[in-house]
């Protein structure tokens, strides 16, 4: 069995680290470049940088930002936000990022998944999905989770790797922020619905989380935020915990 992935994730607005809670609430969560040093340290797997209004202000993710994460950090490093075309993808790369992720822009422009994957290689697409429950399936919601994009998230993530995607990064709108668990039940429907890695998001809590998303849920790597920002939990511990139960994970 291939190892499973722990992710840091940073959503970066107005150059810093912020947090919230299903989208909203947004709070502080410290400097991007310091941070990107602790999990450096500490043994984190890969870093996501998301410049989470850059769409929403109709404009590139922060270069300046990407560079300074790039300059502490010796892993693969993603950043997603604002990246509407092969231009923008670029400006990334040239930053310092190893891969991008494409959100809105995919579904408006699906073809820019192919076009990005011709010029980088598909291990360097991620197309990311925000995933809300709307009764028996799960919706697709774009513009940092404020516009229903009126389409099935397992459906779009097919569609997403015919187009050349290499991972899938899926959050569970509902759970983000919320310490709850990972929802296990939209990650499995996913992971059993392509034959690419699918990154689980939002809702990690606690190290048994990480546990059941990795086994019920059928991740191939698990992003979380809070419980690492706040030094709240050791990335070594959180990986002798998996090993324990039997996890393959990086040491």
């Amino acid at each position: 069995m291939l190892s499973k992935r722990v992710i840091a994730c940073m959503d970066v607005r107005d150059g810093q680290v912020v947090k919230g809670v299903k989208f909203q609430q947004l709070q502080h969560a410290g400097d991007p470049a310091a941070l990107a040093r602790r999990y450096n340290v500490e043994g984190i797997d890969e870093v996501v940088v998301l410049d989470i209004t850059a769409t929403l202000e109709s404009r590139q993710a922060l270069a300046r930002t990407i560079h300074a994460v790039a300059q502490e950090i010796f892993l693969p490093l993603t950043v997603g936000g604002g990246i509407r075309s092969e231009d923008d993808a670029a400006t990334a790369v040239d930053a310092g990022a190893d891969k991008v992720s494409l959100n809105t822009a995919a579904l408006r422009t699906p073809g820019l998944i192919t076009t990005l994957a011709n010029r980088y290689g598909s291990q360097a697409v991620i197309v990311a999905i925000d995933a809300k429950r709307h009764g028996e399936r799960f919706a697709v919601y774009v513009r940092s989770g404020t516009t229903a994009a009126e389409r099935d998230a397992v459906e779009w993530a097919r569609e997403a790797e015919s187009r050349g995607a290499g991972e899938i990064l899926l959050t569970s709108m509902d759970r983000d922020g919320t310490r709850a668990g990972f929802d296990c039940e939209l990650t499995a429907a996913v992971s059993e619905a392509v034959n690419i890695p699918v990154i689980a998001s939002g809702g990690a809590g606690g190290f048994e989380h990480f546990a059941e998303v990795f086994t019920r849920g059928a991740a191939d790597a698990a992003l979380a935020a809070s419980i690492f920002h706040y030094a709240e939990s050791s990335v070594s511990d959180l990986k002798q915990y998996l090993r324990r139960q039997g996890i393959p994970v990086r040491l």
